[in-house]
């Protein structure tokens, strides 16, 4: 008999929305800590850009939250400027908040850039880092944290940073070191099928976990197969590792309206040219029953932990809604193995 594990749910905060009235820092702190309390929310997580879908920066967004928090794990959805940071602020940057946490920190990694390619060029030529260089900056720096994490002493010749003899201090407090997984949703009509393939590839050989979007319940076990077969075939554990699916959820009983109000939070957050037909394919919507079909697809198709942002205004009250009429249920659901 296969073994079986209920899935565990995330909430990630629209901290963009601070731009245009959606929400506040108060708010997001307010709803953290309700969250963090209901017992029925895993794991809270941030979205980073810094001038491209500028919001609040991620990681003092997250010391704040680790501050107001006790239970809940904490992480980034995606940190997209990881190949704009420095690998060695960003481990002492991470050590330091798994301490403020108490060991709760998840670092969720991917290589940015994110269409529209203009705004991408725009945000990396401040740092002299070019698009093409994304990934094996993300797997160079990857390699980084983990040695600084978990080593003494630590020297290293790559193709972007050099140094000899490095000691962080302190460790973080989870051992060996704290989570790392690797957002990614290479687009089959957007993208060449030997890049799609490296940066599926790239979850299984060096992530802890994989996160996506907008992904076709199908693609979706079909890449989750993929990434552990290749970890598996690494030497790596696949038993611990999880995926993430970033839904967007509006609960109205009224399900035109729950649509439309998506659309409109959608469309104001991310771009004005994001169509009707992609938000529908991203978005669970309208009476509850409705809002756990979709979430239990994902479920049954392996998703480990589906990571809930709220497409509305009323984030306090969409929340309400979904501890007392989504989650109960869905905490009932098995992953399968």
């Amino acid at each position: 008999m296969s073994r079986q594990r209920a899935p565990r749910y995330g909430l990630s905060l629209p901290n963009r929305g601070v731009l245009f009235g959606a929400t506040s820092a108060d708010e997001l702190l307010a709803v953290s800590e309700h969250a963090d309390a209901s017992g029925a929310i895993d794991s809270i997580w941030v979205g980073d850009s810094l001038f491209a879908k500028p919001r609040l920066e991620s990681l003092v967004l997250l010391a704040a939250i680790a501050a107001r928090t006790r239970r809940v794990r904490l992480g980034t959805c995606c940190l997209s400027t990881f190949p704009l940071r420095d690998p060695l602020f960003l481990a002492a940057q991470w050590a330091a908040l798994d301490h403020v946490s108490s060991g709760r920190m998840i670092l969720g990694a991917c290589v940015g850039g994110s269409l529209p390619r203009e705004k991408a060029e725009a945000e990396f030529a401040p740092f002299k880092v070019k698009l093409a260089d994304r990934g094996p900056r993300l797997e160079e720096g990857i390699a980084i944290l983990r040695r600084l994490w978990t080593e003494e002493h630590v020297s290293h010749e790559g193709r972007f940073y050099q140094f000899r003899d490095l000691t962080l201090e302190p460790k973080p407090v989870q051992k060996p070191c704290p989570p790392i997984w690797i957002a990614t949703n290479p687009k089959p009509e957007l993208t060449r099928r030997h890049v799609m393939d490296r940066a599926l590839e790239r979850v299984g050989r060096l992530a802890d976990g994989w996160m996506t979007d907008n992904t076709p319940v199908a693609r979706f076990k079909e890449r989750w197969d993929l990434i552990r077969r290749v970890a598996r075939e690494a030497g790596r554990p696949t038993g611990s590792m999880e995926s993430g699916l970033h839904l967007m959820v509006n609960i109205n009983d009224d399900r035109n309206a729950a649509f439309e109000e998506a659309v409109k939070f959608l469309q104001t957050y991310y771009s004005p040219a994001m169509t009707r037909d992609y938000i529908d394919g991203w978005l669970a919507y309208g009476p509850p029953a409705a809002v756990l079909e979709k979430i239990r697809a994902y479920v049954d198709a392996g998703c480990t932990t589906p990571i809930l942002r709220f497409a509305s205004w009323d984030q306090k009250r969409q929340l309400a809604r979904a501890l007392a009429d989504v989650l109960p249920s869905a905490l009932a659901l098995s992953v399968p193995a």
